[in-house]
């Protein structure tokens, strides 16, 4: 049973994996024959970094407090909260998208296609991306370590500063790096939300595979699957060192 499992195993992933990079790569090579806009392609890859970095960040420091509360100080409210996060994630990205439109036009019209707007759709869609890494960090800190640092005459917040995050921080990376990846690589909030002349390596892609210019799109692809490598070699070396302990 071992040979065929690992067989067919093997099988999924080269055609999973292989096929695609495969078409990539066609595509690649007749967009590159054809001529590149090298100066958009580093403008979308540029913003697709800042917002990146910027989503994960915001969405990752959303989570800590809402996990803390949960683990440390668990009870009715501090469940339903914790559990009212996952609202966003069961939503499609065009009715938060939407949502967020009417808000923006309806109540604060000067933050309609500003990227404030645009982040708060990422820390909506995304937030319980970070929450899983976190509250799973926190549960495996000891609380005693708290307690600890309060009868030294440290107060919660110097607590949190000097002794839990410390801790937590691969947790906090693990979802962070999620949060990236999944911001790099969103359409439709983006597409919605983001001021005009925005450019995205997503949007871009959008925009040429649209027009079936499949050469041109390519490009766009494939710097999304090279920025995801190193946020994907970060959650896999997490998960290895986490099955070794």
């Amino acid at each position: 049973m071992t040979l065929p499992a690992v067989a067919g195993l093997s099988t999924l992933a080269v055609l999973s994996l292989g096929v695609p990079l495969a078409s990539l790569g066609r595509w690649l090579a007749e967009g590159a024959s054809s001529g590149l806009d090298v100066d958009q392609i580093a403008v979308a890859t540029g913003t697709s970094l800042g917002l990146g970095a910027l989503g994960a960040l915001v969405t990752t420091a959303a989570a800590v407090p809402v996990a803390w509360l949960y683990v440390r100080g668990r009870n009715r409210l501090s469940t339903a909260l914790e559990r009212a996060t996952y609202i966003g994630s069961a939503l499609p990205g065009i009715v938060v998208a939407l949502a967020l439109v009417t808000v923006a036009v309806r109540l604060v019209p000067g933050m309609y296609q500003t990227t404030s707007v645009l982040i708060v759709a990422y820390l909506i869609l995304f937030l319980p991306r970070a929450m899983v890494n976190v509250r799973a960090a926190l549960a495996q800190t000891p609380p005693v370590l708290d307690d600890v640092a309060h009868s030294l005459g440290a107060g919660r917040l110097a607590t949190l500063r000097r002794v839990t995050l410390p801790l937590i921080v691969p947790g906090l990376g693990a979802g962070a790096a999620l949060v990236f990846l999944a911001v790099v690589t969103e359409l439709t909030a983006t597409l919605l939300l983001a001021p005009t002349g925005t450019q995205t390596l997503a949007t871009q892609f959008w925009s040429h595979s649209d027009s079936l210019a499949y050469g041109a799109a390519a490009p766009y692809a494939a710097l999304m699957v090279l920025i995801s490598g190193p946020a994907t070699y970060l959650l896999t070396r997490q998960v290895r060192k986490e099955s070794v302990a």
